[in-house]
């Protein structure tokens, strides 16, 4: 893991086409990246009803899918927007360095 200044890198930008998803690991987290239309966000994998991973759900356009019971939340906010879940996935701040996106950890939005 490579940090620079609070970052740290999470995937490289080529490894996620638009309309595309995946999780990683990083310090104890799973987080969910999103690529939307070139613009890269980045929440909490877990979706706050259950304990179900979001990176093996349906992400159409800002909007990502649970896989377990259909709750949705916005990539780019974290907002819930449908039952079953309430609570807001937490994001993080995320910015590209060449082909590298990196997020800073330490400056989570609060859910």
């Amino acid at each position: 893991m490579s940090v620079t200044q609070g970052f740290v890198v999470a995937a490289r930008a080529g490894e996620l086409a638009p309309g595309r998803m995946k999780r990683v690991d990083i310090g104890g987290r799973r987080i969910l990246l999103a690529n939307v239309g070139g613009h890269y966000y980045a929440v909490d994998d877990t979706c706050t009803h259950e304990d179900a991973s979001l990176s093996t759900g349906f992400l159409k356009d800002e909007l990502v899918k649970c896989p377990l019971h259909g709750s949705r939340f916005n990539v780019r906010t974290g907002e819930a927007l449908e039952e079953p879940a309430e609570a807001a996935l937490r994001t993080y701040p995320l910015r590209l360095e060449g082909e590298r996106i990196l997020i800073d950890l330490s400056e989570a939005g609060t859910p």
